[in-house]
């Protein structure tokens, strides 16, 4: 076993002891307090509950009620609302009303319960719109600064990592030798390197063995409306990721970061 693998089981571990659950007697309901934080730097709950043979999941409203107590209400911008679907579309999750639902057998509840959260982190982070400094979608412009380089690539890639769970990437490039993964960040936070991280380490031996091919993984940072902490760019080069700053993405090292893979 490699240090990484030690590493590994810790984070498994830490899920493990910061995931505390409830259950309601009168209704059959579990709220499941989950590591990762929301808006308002609060833990992001998910709500269970066993019906026959299927397991139901729910946020209770809470993401969509956190967006609107931040300014940002889908229904008032066609573009958010499109957004919010695409996300919801990507991880299989539906809305009714303003509550994220989604139904799981026992076989499939650890995906189903994976890709749940992701699709609350996802739609929280729609919250950075709120600022009127923000002028466009950051994953747009990303995704524009791709084709203007000529670079093909496969947007909203999904991939099975070690642990069987799915993960999606904002962009994929794949070259002769090797292939890249690429998350745009608008907004640097702890959670969303944990996560991007994480997602990245549990593809890379399955992808690397199917393919023959080395992935790595590349985190592309808006610096341009907030500077980035540091400590968080640290942590992705400590696990070999790279980093592009937005302000920088012209430089030849980071054109050809990229077009080296294309």
């Amino acid at each position: 076993m490699t240090w990484i693998d030690d590493r590994i089981q810790q984070y498994y571990a830490w899920m493990k002891d910061n995931t505390i659950v409830h259950e309601d007697n009168g209704t059959g309901w579990c709220s499941v307090s989950t590591p990762f934080i929301g808006i308002f730097n609060d833990h992001i709950q998910v709500f269970i509950k066993k019906e026959g043979e299927k397991i139901l999941l729910s946020d209770d409203g809470q993401t969509l009620d956190s967006l609107s107590l931040t300014g940002v209400d889908i229904n008032r911008s066609a573009r958010r609302k499109e957004l919010v679907e695409m996300i919801l579309r990507t991880y299989g999750v539906q809305l009714q009303g303003k509550e994220l639902i989604a139904s799981a057998s026992e076989k499939t509840f650890p995906r189903m319960k994976h890709a749940f959260i992701s699709a609350i982190c996802e739609i929280s982070d729609l919250e950075i719109m709120a600022k009127h400094t923000v002028a466009s979608v950051f994953k747009e412009d990303v995704d524009n600064f791709l084709k203007e380089q000529d670079v093909i690539f496969t947007p909203q890639f999904t991939i099975k990592g070690s642990t069987g769970l799915d993960f999606n990437f904002d962009f994929h490039i794949a070259g002769k030798k090797s292939e890249l993964v690429i998350k745009p960040f608008n907004l640097l936070t702890q959670s969303g390197v944990e996560r991007f991280l994480f997602s990245w380490d549990d593809i890379k031996q399955t992808r690397e063995f199917v393919t023959k091919k080395e992935i790595n993984s590349l985190a592309i940072i808006n610096d341009i409306n907030s500077e980035p902490k540091k400590d968080l760019i640290e942590a992705l080069y400590s696990k070999n990721a790279k980093v592009i700053l937005w302000s920088q993405r012209f430089t030849p090292d980071n054109l050809r970061s990229i077009k080296e893979v294309a």
